[in-house]
């Protein structure tokens, strides 16, 4: 068997359930990511222990690479625990000091709500995290002719995401493991996922100076985000228009990266408004607890915000912190803010998790406000296929209806989608992440994408190379696909 192999054991035909093992040799493996399944891509014939077990073998696993905390990439990270992994969690240090709040809400909302429990899960957490600066390379084998290392590069996402280099040299398999004669290594790079360049408050990714295979993330290959300054537009004016209907703007946001970067442009609406602007009077609240310690990780955390963040921070204004901000912490104080809501004239700006609608206090909100036509229902990120979100997008427009805890709620309010808001580089920016590296990957496995996406971005890879003499060929493989 030639080596390196990769082996996916999610996100390779769908857009959740990351999963990537790295294979050096028949004893030697680094595994990237380890995350939850949603929507369709859950398997309900199955018991859920069956579907969150581990089903790979973990003896050979050197190392857990975390590219970032979102639960679709680390969420079955309990479970591959309790199967007996005992190795290093490697991660970026925001993703350090963010992981232990994911993790603990995964435990209570599908492990156990034993406060003793969670506390020694998460201190074996903490013993096997190591905390990677970015740029920085971290040996992980080197042994028996055998020599692996890492690093984190920044990818924009959310705070503390990254993408994964990984260095390999077999003595073995030397003349495999060399490309041409001009490297001494093969390098293999997982993008995990890549923001957009506008993405608020982080910086923009770069690309890698070379790869020989890469595993590219493809969620919208298929198309092109807004402008920033046009989706700012068009939340501003959607906003006007629910408040004019005295009507409510809700947003399905979730709690880490997208509800932070909602808030961020938020502020700017409401800093740079007219004073006889109907922007003046609108208050927003953030109703999730969890979200909420997340804003604050991330006021924390500012040291990693990009420089226009810090401009405005240092002009003595609060991006995550402002005046119109109200959060909810209770459930007891969340059933009576969405009682008052439903009875209110007040336009109110709403964002509460979970972002495809698929559980959490939004489904309160969606339960008291989609029958109404004043209402503003916004979503601003991916709405995987089978979840209720991707139903209300669907449906709502046409005036249908979604099911929400197994009771059927008719669509009468106005349904809308930002796809500019995306914390995910569209299909320009995945090209330019390949076309900016000076030695260009021989092999692309395209994952985390539908087919659809998936197909249109290898037919933009494979236009990129055929357009210049001077590329070598690629090989562009959709991930879990027989020859590609």
């Amino acid at each position: 068997m030639m080596y390196p192999k990769i082996d996916h054991h999610g996100g390779a035909q769908g857009v959740t359930g990351s999963c990537h093992q790295l294979w050096f040799d028949h004893k030697h493996s680094l595994l990237v990511d380890c995350g939850l399944f949603q929507g369709q891509e859950v398997d309900d014939d199955l018991p859920a222990l069956e579907r969150l077990s581990i089903d790979f073998p973990i003896e050979t696993i050197e190392a857990l690479v975390v590219t970032h905390v979102h639960i679709d990439h680390i969420g079955r990270l309990p479970y591959l625990l309790a199967a007996g992994f005992r190795g290093p969690i490697i991660c970026s240090p925001p993703s350090a000091h963010l992981l232990p709040l994911v993790i603990e809400d995964a435990l209570k909302i599908g492990f156990t709500r034993n406060k003793v429990l969670i506390e020694r899960f998460l201190d074996q957490v903490n013993q096997q995290l190591v905390v990677l600066p970015y740029k920085q390379w971290h040996s992980l084998l080197d042994q028996n002719g055998l020599a692996v290392k890492v690093r984190l590069q920044r990818a924009g996402h959310i705070l503390g995401s990254a993408y994964i280099e990984v260095d390999y040299r077999s003595a073995v398999h030397g003349e495999l493991s060399q490309r041409e004669g001009n490297h001494k290594s093969q390098r293999i790079v997982f993008s995990g996922d890549l923001g957009a360049p506008w993405t608020p408050l982080l910086p923009a990714p770069r690309s890698p100076y070379r790869a020989d295979i890469l595993v590219l993330e493809s969620t919208y290959g298929d198309r092109l985000h807004q402008h920033r300054r046009e989706r700012s537009q068009q939340l501003a004016q959607l906003i006007e228009h629910a408040m004019h209907r005295k009507g409510h703007i809700i947003i399905p946001a979730f709690s880490i990266g997208r509800t932070q970067e909602l808030l961020y442009e938020l502020e700017h609406l409401l800093h740079q408004a007219e004073p006889d602007s109907v922007l003046k009077e609108l208050e927003v609240i953030v109703d999730s607890p969890l979200a909420a310690k997340f804003t604050q990780s991330y006021r924390e955390l500012k040291e990693w915000w990009d420089k226009e963040a810090w401009r405005r921070y240092r002009q003595g204004r609060h991006p995550l912190s402002f005046e119109e901000l109200y959060t909810v912490d209770s459930h007891d104080e969340h059933l009576q803010t969405v009682n008052y809501l439903s009875r209110s004239q007040r336009s109110t700006l709403v964002i509460a998790a979970s972002g495809m609608a698929s559980g959490g206090r939004i489904v309160n909100y969606l339960k008291a406000m989609l029958g109404q036509s004043r209402h503003q229902i916004l979503f601003t990120g991916y709405q995987a296929k089978g979840t209720p979100g991707a139903d209300i997008l669907r449906y709502g427009p046409a005036g249908g209806w979604v099911t929400l805890d197994g009771q059927r709620y008719d669509i009468r309010a106005s349904v809308q989608q930002i796809s500019g808001y995306s914390a995910h580089a569209d299909q320009k920016d995945l090209v330019n992440f390949v076309r900016c590296m000076r030695d260009k990957p021989q092999e692309i496995r395209l994952v985390h994408g539908d087919n659809k996406a998936r197909v249109a971005l290898k037919g933009q890879l494979e236009r990129l190379y055929s357009s210049d003499a001077r590329m070598d060929e690629v090989q562009v493989l959709l991930a879990g696909q027989e020859n590609g």
